[in-house]
């Protein structure tokens, strides 16, 4: 087994790469581990600065799921 492999099972993301539902450009976006385990909140994308609906939800190993999707809906 790789150790190197290992250790990343117990890191946490602090972002994650997502696409805007709007202008279809991809960016880094800021995730928080310490904010619980199911999110759900409004961010504006930093190019076309619409409105996404963000859900992020943590995996026991550290990683997040995140979709964004347009905020109306």
């Amino acid at each position: 087994m790789d150790r190197d492999d290992d250790q990343d099972d117990h890191v946490a993301d602090e972002s994650v790469t997502v696409v805007c539902p709007y202008c279809g450009e991809p960016m880094e976006l800021g995730v928080d581990p310490g904010g619980g385990t199911v999110q759900d909140y409004v961010e504006d994308c930093q190019v076309c600065c619409q409105p996404w609906q963000v859900h992020v939800r943590w995996r026991r190993d550290g990683h997040a799921d995140v979709h964004v999707e347009t905020a109306d809906g």
